[in-house]
């Protein structure tokens, strides 16, 4: 009996030869909430007004990320809710959740795992976070639907390159 667990293919790193085993190319280090704010200014008296009126919601969503020690990198996925009814702020949530990465992927492939990929791992976890926290706040649940960061990441470099820069790719280290 085999102590290995896979899929039956080798274990060994493509085109190495070495027997040195594969490494994955993303590994989730950790994850945790970095900043999380929480305001609801008018309660209890807006709860009221929001039987009354549909409430506006704006939700922002940014991913940034920082090298650590390559090749592990930070990536923290910001989210900003904001809730009003009419001219009264319902409530303001605001949201940092980051993860360590490790990337054994060519430099090349490094930007768009760290700003496609690892955000797509965090984003549930955010989505979550934020759904049960306006619900103990006694509103709705915020349900966010899913994001496309890889076109997000597609129009941040089409805008990049139409301004006649490059998108940056983030520093292999801390300097």
């Amino acid at each position: 009996m085999s102590d290995e667990i896979g899929n039956g293919g080798d274990a060994t790193a493509a085109g190495k030869g070495d027997g040195a085993p594969a490494q994955p190319p993303l590994i989730v280090n950790a994850q945790y909430i970095k900043d999380f704010s929480f305001e609801a200014p008018a309660t209890p008296q807006v709860f009221s007004q929001m039987q009354q009126s549909q409430p506006d919601i704006s939700v922002n969503v940014d991913v940034q990320a920082r090298a650590l020690e390559a090749p592990v990198y930070e990536v923290v996925l910001n989210v900003r809710a904001d809730c009003k009814v009419g001219e009264t702020q319902a409530f303001l949530v605001e949201l940092s959740y980051g993860g360590v990465f490790t990337l054994n992927v060519p430099q090349g492939d490094v930007h768009p795992v760290l700003l496609i990929e690892c955000p797509r791992l965090l984003f549930p976890f955010a989505r979550q976070i934020l759904a049960t926290t306006t619900v103990n706040a006694g509103f709705l649940p915020l349900m966010l639907g899913p994001i496309d960061f890889a076109s997000l990441y597609q129009r941040q470099a089409r805008e990049a390159e139409g301004a006649g820069a490059t998108v940056p790719t983030p520093p292999t280290s801390l300097a």
